[in-house]
């Protein structure tokens, strides 16, 4: 992929994060959510690419902007697919929480996974634990093999768990492994991002989310180095109907098919692109002052292997 192009992404990512900050804590998630989509589309429609958004905001019925299948740039220059997440963690911006982020994938035509809408049981790690996972083995086994992989002992081991009901099974378990857990309301795309960065203090993400972030997830966590297991987790007959029709375009059988980075983003001529909202295990959020905003943004390039932290400072405006 075009440099160039990888880095406009940033201007995209870094509007869509100021335009969801501004109904920080107002209580209304839906809000957040429309202004960053309205102004990520905008910035799309205003670039040198012809792209298919191939994980966006729901099915065309659904989502009037950014949906599925939907086409955006000029329509000219090189052709993509685009996995993307306008405002991840909706919730966490209207409540005011931690940890919410702009974020594009992309990649050549055909090089990401159609997703459906629907839920994966995960594990992600970074680099060094990349080979050791098993989506199948007991958590204790887990973290037993990513500790040594580490140089951790087992209580030194943090792993990130959305805060579930669904989950509760499961954080006793990474307890009785002895290691630690970290609760999050919502956004575990960053969360699994952060396994791969030393600092962040999260060694593996663990547990049932969706699908589309799976993918999202799987572009950076493979250009770092690091792995995504997954497997779709249907929550009905309607989510099975949509699975089968993700997996017959794939021309795969099995449901119960265990997905890794790979097979969800294929090849090098991958980009990712992120913004913070706010603060969270992978970027600081938008911080406005007076006459200024600053965004932090990080810009991820498969090709060259690069990885770019961009700090922005924008002339301020009147909200919107």
């Amino acid at each position: 992929m075009d440099r160039n192009l990888a880095l406009e992404f940033v201007r995209v990512t870094e509007a869509a994060a100021i335009a969801a900050a501004e109904w920080m804590g107002r209580g209304d998630g839906k809000k957040a959510d429309g202004a960053a989509v309205d102004e990520m589309r905008d910035r799309f429609n205003q670039m040198d690419f012809k792209a298919t958004v191939v994980i966006g905001e729901g099915e065309k019925d659904k989502a009037p902007k950014l949906y599925t299948g939907e086409v955006v740039g000029k329509g000219n220059g090189e052709e993509m697919d685009l996995a993307i997440d306008p405002l991840e963690a909706t919730d966490s911006v209207a409540w005011g929480r931690t940890n919410a982020q702009a974020m594009i994938a992309a990649g050549p035509k055909g090089s990401l996974m159609h997703a459906p809408d629907t839920y994966m049981n995960k594990i992600a790690v970074g680099k060094e634990a990349a080979k050791v996972i098993d989506l199948d083995a007991p958590v204790k086994d887990n973290i037993k093999k990513i500790a040594k992989a580490l140089g951790k002992e087992p209580g030194e081991v943090t792993a990130i768990v959305l805060d579930r009901e669904r989950h509760q099974d499961l954080i006793k378990e990474i307890r009785a492994a002895g290691a630690r857990v970290r609760l999050i309301t919502d956004g575990d795309v960053a969360a699994a991002i952060a396994t791969t960065i030393p600092d962040s203090g999260i060694d593996v993400l663990m547990g049932i989310g969706g699908s589309t972030e799976a993918v999202l997830a799987a572009v950076p966590l493979k250009i770092f180095g690091g792995e995504i297991l997954a497997r779709f987790h249907p929550r009905s007959d309607q989510d099975k109907i949509e699975i089968q029709k993700c997996l017959e375009k794939s021309k795969i059988k099995d449901i119960k098919k265990i997905f890794n980075a790979e097979d969800m983003a294929n090849g090098d001529k991958l980009t990712f692109t992120a913004t913070g909202v706010i603060d969270g295990p992978m970027l600081d959020g938008v911080n406005f002052r007076p006459g200024k905003i600053i965004t932090h943004s990080i810009v991820v390039r498969g090709t060259s292997g690069t990885v770019r932290y961009i700090t922005t400072e924008h002339k301020a405006h009147k909200p919107k």
